[in-house]
Formats: C-alpha cells, sequence, structure tokens
C-alpha cells in the first residue's frame, strides 16, 4: 500500500535542534537500565512555506541501539542537516535518498525527515495519517511496564495500568525476572492480553528458560536475543509455541525481509525511528501485510511530536496487534504539546490536523531545553 500521493516540496531555509529534558512520571527499568528523565531531541524544519517539527528519539546512552544523544546532535549538525539544506527545495520522499550516503544514524535521518514531512503537509493542508494511509480514526493503546522492585509491585502496576482501560500489557523481562514476573501478572489477571519484551537480554543457552513462557498464553516474546542474531532467533522461534517478535534487529525494511525469509520472526514491530523514518516504516508495514505477517508499533517515550505521528503510522490497515502508543501521562506529568495523547475506552485518536495535527507549547518547550542551535543556509 504506497504513499497515495507525494508530498509537497519545500524551501529549506534551516534546521533548530533541541536537547530537551522530560521528568518521567516513574523510573522505567528494562534490562538496559533505568531511566528518570527522557532526553530526547527535538528538531525544526524552518522552511519558506511554514515551519514543521520531528523527533530524534536516541537515549543519553547507546544502550538501546548504538546512536545516544551526544552523537546525533553531533551527526545532525555536522553532516545531515547541512546536506538537506544543500538542497534547498526538497520534497519528503527526497530525504532519504539524500542522506543515504552517510552510514547508519537511522533515528536522526527519521526525526529530520518527519520535520520536513510535517512542513511539507502542513503546507498542503494535508494530515500525516491521511498522507501515510491511514484507515482508522483511533488506535487500541497497550502500555509498556518497566521491570519493578518484585512480582508483587508489578502486579500493582500492571493493575493501575487495567484500571486506565489500556487493552493490552508488556512487561519487561531480563534473566532472573522473567518466569515468575509472567506468572505473577497472569495469575492475577487471567486472560488479559499480555507479552514480553526482552530486548535482546538471552542468548540461545537460555532457550529452555524462554520456552516455559509458553505456558502462559502470550502475544508474543519480543527480541529476546541480540539484533544480530538473526539465525539463533530461527533457531529459538523453531523451539518455541510463543510467536517471536523483532525489535532492535528490524532496522529496514531489507532487514524485515531477511528475518521474514530465514523465519526468525512471526510478528514484527515497528518504530519509525529505529528503521530510519516514517516511509521506510510504511514500507516494512507493506512488506508484512502482503506475506501475512502482523506488525504492531513500538514506542520509545516519545514526546507529544513523535506520539502523533505513531498513531498516524499505527492506524494503517496492517497494524493488527495493539501497540505501545499510550497515553502521554503514561511517562509525563507536562508534554511539550498544547494537546497531548489521551486514553479514550482503550484507545487514543489519531491527529486530523495538518501534519501532525498537534501544536508545540512554546513555553513548555523552552522549560525543558537544555541546548539549542540553529544552522540556516
Amino acid at each position: 500500500m504506497p504513499i497515495a500521493s507525494a508530498a509537497a516540496s519545500v524551501a529549506l531555509e534551516g534546521f533548530e535542534l533541541r536537547v530537551l529534558h522530560l521528568p518521567l512520571v516513574a523510573p522505567f527499568t528494562t534490562s538496559f537500565g533505568t531511566e528518570t528523565v527522557r532526553e530526547v531531541i527535538v528538531v525544526r524544519a524552518l522552511t519558506a512555506d511554514g515551519d514543521g517539527w520531528g523527533e530524534i528519539v536516541t537515549m543519553a546512552a547507546p544502550l538501546y541501539s548504538s546512536e545516544y544523544t551526544r552523537s546525533a546532535w553531533d551527526v545532525a549538525l555536522r553532516w545531515l542537516a547541512p546536506a538537506l539544506l544543500d538542497r534547498g527545495r526538497l520534497a519528503p520522499e527526497e530525504v532519504a535518498a539524500t542522506l543515504a550516503p552517510f552510514i547508519g544514524h537511522r533515528m536522526v535521518k527519521a526525526g529530520l525527515e518527519l520535520a520536513v514531512l510535517d512542513a511539507a503537509l502542513r503546507s498542503e493542508g494535508r494530515a500525516l495519517g491521511e498522507y501515510l494511509g491511514a484507515v482508522r480514526d483511533r488506535v487500541p493503546s497497550g502500555v509498556s511496564v518497566g521491570i519493578q522492585r518484585d512480582p508483587a509491585a508489578l502486579v500493582d502496576a500492571v493493575g493501575g495500568y487495567l484500571d486506565e482501560g489500556y487493552v493490552r500489557i508488556k512487561i519487561k523481562i531480563k534473566p532472573g525476572r522473567d518466569i515468575a514476573d509472567t506468572a505473577a501478572v497472569r495469575d492475577a489477571f487471567g486472560g488479559i492480553m499480555l507479552q514480553v519484551d526482552a530486548n535482546s537480554a538471552y542468548t540461545l543457552a537460555d532457550a529452555d528458560t524462554l520456552a516455559e513462557l509458553d505456558r502462559f498464553d502470550l502475544l508474543l516474546i519480543e527480541q529476546p536475543l541480540q539484533e544480530d542474531d538473526l539465525v539463533d532467533h530461527a533457531a529459538l522461534a523453531r523451539r518455541l509455541r510463543t510467536r517471536v517478535c523483532l525489535d532492535e534487529s528490524i532496522v529496514s525494511a531489507k532487514a524485515a525481509a531477511d528475518a521474514l525469509a530465514l523465519g526468525a520472526a512471526s510478528v514484527i514491530n515497528i518504530k519509525a525511528g529505529r528503521v530510519g523514518g516514517y516511509l521506510e516504516a510504511v514500507a516494512i508495514h507493506d512488506l508484512c501485510r502482503d506475506a501475512g505477517i502482523p506488525v504492531w508499533c513500538g514506542g520509545m517515550l516519545e514526546t507529544g511530536i513523535g506520539r502523533a505521528a505513531n498513531a498516524a503510522l499505527a492506524a494503517l490497515p496492517g497494524f493488527t496487534l495493539p501497540g505501545d502508543v499510550s497515553a502521554s501521562s503514561r511517562f509525563y506529568t507536562r508534554d511539550i504539546v498544547t494537546e497531548p495523547a489521551v486514553l479514550e475506552d482503550g484507545h487514543v485518536r489519531v491527529p486530523t490536523g495538518h501534519g501532525l495535527g498537534v501544536d508545540i507549547d512554546p513555553v513548555a518547550l523552552e522549560d525543558f531545553t537544555v541546548a539549542r542551535e540553529t544552522l540556516t543556509r
């Protein structure tokens, strides 16, 4: 399902980059560490036709991926933003090709592309969901629950999210915090939609432990092994009844095709930042839909900018499993958009305004900014 029609080209005049520090409502713990403050880079594309906004979803440290804030800041200012500015006028569909000579740095490319796309669609009066091919006006919302102090604390946390109306629960696991935690949640809440996320914390030597998760009737187990272990994931998938879902391994449509060909996954988590942008995310969606493989939209603790874009992406027809497009209040007491995402009957609405369909709260943006730089032509 390719993009219906190309977006307008825009005359780029500059980029403004900001590093933000947003306090989290509670510490978020995964197999690779604990975050109490979300450090993120926000991009503003300055064009002759108006501004557009994007988000670079790197973390402060290279733990989830090789990208991290300082590397993203450097490569954006030194190489990627200047390459786009050198083009002068370009369409969003040309961003990826313009940046292709620069190896990697997909999260930076995604943030820059989204800012250009937002500016172009705003200039046309088109919504991002319409442009991407959304078929729903709201998307079912799942929640990602970090590793808690003990199984009892996890049950308490999950119960709170179920009371709020989330339709699917994902719990983070790691060696030593897997079977008992999963058992506690399943025993406490019966047949809820439940999945687990390992964030690459295991090896194939842990297959017997992971096979124990089969008895919990999970939707899937997400990224149990290292991101470059496609062959081992295929071997593990043959030993499990639970569906294996890949996250960190899927960095492009080519990587998704390879994983499916090897039998390394039967579900794919699509994160636009991880794959280099929303247009590449649509390509992966189309590939999986044609192959009969379900996909869902993952999250990176986005601000209202990325959260709005993710809601639009998750409204495409191939997204048949609830994703991590949660309410803003799941992570932040204060967002940087004037109308943060809210949970309504277990769903989040797809913005219908021009571009991303959200407006920036300038006071909040300033309050959370810890670094700022502007490049102009």
